[in-house]
């Protein structure tokens, strides 16, 4: 399996609880497919206007195709996160995100056509970018990064994505 079917087969699970647009472009440059999701839950007594609270959560999702995965691709990816998805799509611009907001995950999806190195490996791990906004009353923004590989059929993830794994080794699987 190449990229391109496996990110068909991605997509195709993503697209039940995310809009998907495809291609999507960041500065000028073009990536083959971008996620996003939107969840609303509030907390209210007898009537909707006697509203105790209330909370947003988001995840974005950025997928890259790529031959191999190397240092400046990371580098990419953590730009990405820091200078787009982070003041563009979480806080809109803005000093701080909307009020209710609660998370926004950040993940960025690379498939790579070769098998991912060691030193790259902990690279991965070592991916980190965590923002909280007014003391966690306006919520926080993480980072996730998976990185999958189609050579060896693996999929590597820093701490705080380890939970988007099993979706993607089950593209493997199927």
């Amino acid at each position: 399996m190449n990229t391109a079917e496996y990110l068909n087969r991605l997509l195709a699970k993503y697209s039940s609880a995310f809009d998907i647009y495809q291609p999507y472009v960041i500065h000028g440059k073009e990536y083959p497919a971008y996620g996003y999701f939107f969840s609303h839950t509030e907390k209210y007594v007898l009537v909707r206007e006697a509203n105790m609270w209330s909370s947003d959560s988001y995840e974005h999702i950025l997928f890259i195709e790529t031959e191999e995965v190397t240092d400046a691709l990371l580098k990419e990816a953590y730009s990405i996160v820091t200078e787009y998805m982070e003041p563009v799509l979480v806080r809109k611009g803005e000093k701080v995100p909307p009020s209710n907001h609660m998370y926004s995950y950040l993940t960025i999806a690379i498939l790579s056509e070769k098998a991912i190195s060691g030193k790259m490996r902990k690279e991965i791990r070592k991916f980190r970018f965590e923002k909280s906004y007014q003391f966690s009353i306006r919520g926080f923004s993480q980072a996730h990064i998976v990185c999958t590989s189609m050579e060896d059929k693996a999929v590597y993830t820093n701490f705080v994505g380890r939970g988007s794994k099993k979706v993607f080794q089950k593209i493997f699987q199927e």
